[in-house]
């Protein structure tokens, strides 16, 4: 194991996160807030010192790693900037648990918008801007932001980096360099949240309000700097969000695709149409169900709509109380907690490509037990699926359904209801936030015990980097040396 290369990676994600607080230290000093800078400015310096003496210790570190360095290197990395990304919140006291501060920026990097604070517009701006920035940084990915600006040098570990973040069961490179690969995605990232924030600024939103709400979007994290999340804004940038939760829900290769003019390689994605489909059908449904509920059909629609949109991309924005809407809606949403947006885009959930890959496999596996003899291929967009490609799903799903099990029974610790527990289990291991009964859209995780809290964390956790990375820095077989 190459251990000061693992070591000189992660002390340049510590000094990045030292860069990455700059905004929110000049917003506390823009408003005067001077505990909430003394906090940041605090960890700013412990960010870069860490950084810069683990650097100084494997500077020189050389050769090539492989998949095994590359998981360990995601998961110690998104432990290391949770870690150290609570800590504003907690010294400046505006939460003042450790356990708390964790879970909320576990919560922000994930893109999970999970949260405990039951007055969200009690915290100083320059810590809301933080809270609202992590759910940006984390929704591309933090190591292909890394990919993209810090020359890396040669060594032949960029492709398991990008693997071992990316989600989805099966990522490829867009372009031969991988580094060209993560620029790409980012630069597509920056200029539809860019967009984002035009539209929303349009609709008289001021620009503080606009960049957190684009971070959430763009994101599809949920974390709103209001405590009526999105309610309180008119219905226009309720629409903004709508569309644009939706678009960030999309396979980003989609987007590269119709950049260089390849439309019909573009609409050819079976994945595509899917998630389109469910999206559509879903908003559908669920207007037809709550159209008593509100004055006007169109109303219905643009609440269910929103609601449909958010959940489904895992974003997790709200504008009505979803929780007190009929059972057929509440039980749908709940069935797109679970499928959650496209493969290699910001949303979470088990991902469309592998619902399809899922649905394919079982209809082949039918196919060979009536004709033993008779050979079935999977194809997706016209190519044959890997049998490594099909196995790798049917673990995964093995290893969610055991997840959930044990996240539910440990919750259940805490004699909440079933409900409860239970969405919030998958709210929080398909990275949604907002669940069902007390973890609804109007309520918060505060109620839970530090043990859950703990459980939900590492939920977080498992759904962002895709289960396995966090399973292999667990493995005691990852530590050995090879004999």
């Amino acid at each position: 194991m190459n251990r000061k290369m693992i070591g000189k990676v992660l002390s340049f994600l510590l000094l990045l996160e030292c860069l990455f607080l700059l905004p929110s230290a000049l917003i506390s000093i823009y408003d005067g807030e001077r505990v909430a800078l003394r906090a940041i400015f605090a960890t700013m310096v412990l960010s870069a010192g860490a950084g810069a003496v683990l650097w100084l210790v494997c500077r020189k570190a050389q050769g090539r790693f492989y998949a095994r360095e590359s998981f360990l290197i995601t998961t110690l990395g998104w432990l290391l900037l949770s870690a150290v990304g609570a800590l504003p919140f907690r010294l400046s006291g505006e939460i003042p648990h450790y356990v708390d501060a964790l879970f909320e920026v576990i919560s922000g990097f994930t893109t999970t918008g999970a949260s405990i604070l039951t007055d969200v517009e009690a915290m100083s701006r320059g810590l809301l801007f933080w809270r609202s920035f992590t759910h940006w940084l984390g929704g591309m990915g933090i190591l292909v932001f890394l990919l993209a600006v810090v020359p890396m040098g040669k060594g032949g570990y960029s492709v398991h980096l990008l693997r071992a973040e990316s989600p989805g069961p099966s990522v490829g490179k867009l372009v031969p360099k991988i580094r060209q690969t993560a620029a790409i995605l980012y630069l597509i990232y920056i200029a539809l949240t860019v967009l984002c924030v035009i539209f929303l600024l349009l609709g008289r939103m001021p620009l503080f309000d606009s960049l957190c709400t684009a971070f959430g979007t763009a994101g599809t994290g949920g974390f709103g700097i209001k405590n009526s999340s999105i309610a309180g804004y008119s219905p226009y940038c309720q629409t903004v969000c709508t569309v644009f939760m939706a678009m960030f829900g999309v396979n980003f290769s989609i987007y590269f695709l119709l950049l260089l003019g390849k439309w019909r390689q573009a609409v050819r994605s079976e994945e595509l149409w899917v998630y389109l489909g469910v999206l559509l059908g879903t908003m559908t449904v669920i207007a037809t169900d709550i159209r008593p509920l509100f004055p006007t059909l169109r109303e219905a629609f643009h609440h269910a709509a929103f609601t449909v949109s958010s959940i489904m991309t895992t974003t997790g924005f709200a504008t009505v109380d979803f929780n007190a809407w009929p059972q057929l809606s509440r039980s749908l949403l709940v069935v797109l907690m679970v499928i959650g947006a496209s493969a290699g885009s910001t949303g979470g959930g088990v991902k469309c490509a592998r619902i399809v890959l899922l649905f394919k496999s079982l209809s082949s596996q039918i196919k060979r037990m009536l004709h033993p003899r008779s050979v079935n291929l999977v194809r997706a967009d016209g190519h044959v699926v890997s049998e490594e490609t099909l196995q790798g799903v049917s673990t995964y799903m093995s290893a969610y359904c055991a997840i959930a099990v044990v996240s539910f029974l440990i919750l259940s610790l805490d004699d909440l209801s079933l409900e409860t527990n239970l969405t919030a289990v998958l709210a929080c291991l398909n990275n949604i936030g907002p669940g069902l009964d007390m973890v609804g859209p109007t309520s918060n995780y505060s109620m839970f015990s530090d043990l859950s809290k703990v459980v939900l964390m590492l939920d977080m956790l498992l759904g962002r980097l895709e289960i396995f990375p966090l399973l292999i820095l667990l493995s005691p077989r990852t530590w050995k040396k090879a004999g």
